[in-house]
């Protein structure tokens, strides 16, 4: 398996302006979650950025970085766009997702999306936590992973994403977490299709590889990596790395 770990990474965020550039500790937050991808330790890593001032910060501190196109609609869009730039068509057979503003992400996380790809019918990978915040099982902000666990209850196949409160009933819920794992030939299928109508209803990009027919199968990890969207975020994330 070859893998390449994309990271794609924008200035246009509306609640936290530059955040990519934001200084956490030593270095700017994109710089901190390219380290994270380096420790996992599975395989290349580019990010795939909308500007040079993000390509700047990263070739600064040794990375790669891949300019694409500033207006793409996705994340995915952009992933795509850098691994076509990235070596020959055959090179990485993995592709793996991972946003630009968890710079506290353990790296075991990332290596955790390989396991499922073990099995050819995954198309693909993603990971999921158990919430344990009463107030996040109603905040529509936490996307809920409705999934079909195996004997160990830690994998399994999602069945569906929502911003409600689901599954009904007794028993846990899952906090979805945004990183994925694709083949490549899934990841160049999935952006080829037009949003779907319960990815456009539910605002989950994830939705459109389910309703095309697509096997994804996640893995249970034990914690939610923060994700910076707000000033509080990055105090908060620069207090976790020490700084």
């Amino acid at each position: 398996m070859s893998v390449l770990i994309v990271i794609p990474a924008r200035m246009k965020a509306t609640r936290l302006p530059n955040k990519p550039l934001a200084m956490i500790g030593d270095a700017p937050m994109i710089v901190q979650v390219w380290r994270r991808a380096c420790e996992a330790g599975i395989g290349d890593v580019i990010v795939a950025c909308d500007g040079e001032e993000i390509a700047q910060a990263i070739r600064a501190a040794g990375g790669v970085a891949v300019l694409t196109d500033p207006d793409h609609p996705s994340g995915s869009d952009r992933i795509w766009e850098a691994v076509t730039k990235v070596g020959k068509a055959d090179q990485y057979d993995t592709i793996i997702n991972l946003q630009g503003d968890v710079p506290t992400l353990e790296p075991q996380l990332i290596q955790e999306l390989l396991t499922p790809l073990a099995n050819p019918a995954v198309d693909m990978t993603t990971l999921v936590a158990e919430i344990a915040r009463p107030e996040e099982h109603e905040n529509p902000s936490v996307v809920k992973a409705v999934i079909a666990t195996d004997e160990t209850g830690r994998a399994g196949r999602a069945l569906y994403f929502t911003r409600a409160t689901a599954p009904t009933g007794e028993g846990p819920r899952y906090h979805h977490i945004g990183v994925y794992g694709y083949r490549r030939a899934t990841l160049e299928k999935f952006v080829a299709l037009p949003p779907s109508p319960l990815e456009k209803r539910e605002k989950l990009e994830q939705l459109r590889a389910l309703e095309a027919g697509f096997r994804i199968d996640v893995r249970v990890v034990d914690t939610v990596p923060l994700g910076v969207d707000t000033q509080e975020d990055l105090e908060r994330a620069r207090s976790l790395l020490g700084t």
